[in-house]
């Protein structure tokens, strides 16, 4: 990147998903290795060559997730054993089976009233709600609550989650498998936080919420009937908050949505 401003190469860093140093010093991998010196090489240090003649122990082995389907399998079990919400973000912490956790630097549970009529589920946190452990706190975070003010709602009247609870790197859209993995723990969310009315934002959240196979375009704006675990919830699929900021003339459809929802919760 010759000639580029250190601006421009963190912005080109940012864009790549590179947002957290590893080190104090920056290292040159071009650079040559240094040479050892002609007594360095000629004569080994004695710690050296007893080192070398004991046998070596095996150097420990990074921890793995485990295979895709024993990780769905162990999902589903940990949900399911969850009493209350609490419980559930508790075990969710300490689960090892998707691999974003790795690169993730927090879990990002929930934010909101887990006793509001509504319950909002969007994709994935992005850098912003990584930093903070809470989702939609960033530009989309802010539009929704928007949104949320233009149908007399906040914070405090709705709760709100993620299909996956880990940052995917560079805001990439989480894998099926990754979000087959994190499934279990959504749905029993829903079924512990017990909504009145449910509103998935996003393609990832009302396909795989809702039993859909549509794009985003075809299914918002429509009412859907969630089945989680033998309750069916009324689920309204709308746009996501970062697809309207990258598309600002999609809006008008999202404040149709706004408006059917809060006909919904308040019917005349």
């Amino acid at each position: 990147m010759d000639g580029a401003s250190p601006l421009q190469i963190l912005e080109f860093y940012a864009a790549a998903g590179i947002d957290l140093a590893i080190g104090d010093t920056a290292v040159n991998r071009f650079a040559p290795e240094p040479s050892l010196l002609p007594e360095q090489a000629a004569a080994p240090r004695a710690d050296a060559q007893d080192r070398a003649a004991a046998p070596k122990a095996a150097a420990p082995r990074p921890a793995t997730p485990p295979p895709p389907d024993d990780a769905a399998g162990e999902a589903r079990r940990l949900a399911a054993s969850a009493p209350d919400l609490a419980t559930l973000e508790t075990l969710l912490a300490a689960f090892e089976g998707c691999a974003l956790k790795a690169t993730a630097s927090r879990l990002v549970f929930a934010d909101g009233n887990p006793a509001g009529r509504v319950m909002i589920i969007g994709e994935a946190p992005g850098r912003e709600e990584d930093e903070t452990g809470r989702p939609f706190v960033g530009r989309a975070g802010r539009l929704l609550d928007r949104m949320l003010a233009a149908i007399g709602l906040d914070r405090s009247g709705v709760y709100i989650a993620n299909v996956v609870p880990w940052r995917p790197p560079g805001n990439r859209t989480p894998t099926p498998q990754e979000i087959a993995i994190c499934l279990p723990f959504i749905r029993r969310q829903i079924a512990l936080a017990a909504p009145e009315l449910l509103v998935t934002m996003g393609a990832p959240a009302s396909q795989n919420l809702l039993g859909q196979k549509d794009g985003i375009l075809r299914l918002r704006g429509r009412w859907f009937d969630c089945e989680i675990e033998g309750r069916k919830i009324p689920a309204l699929a709308t746009l996501h908050p970062a697809y309207l900021l990258r598309q600002p003339a999609q809006k008008a459809l999202a404040w149709r949505d706004m408006r059917a929802l809060k006909a919904r919760l308040d019917p005349r």
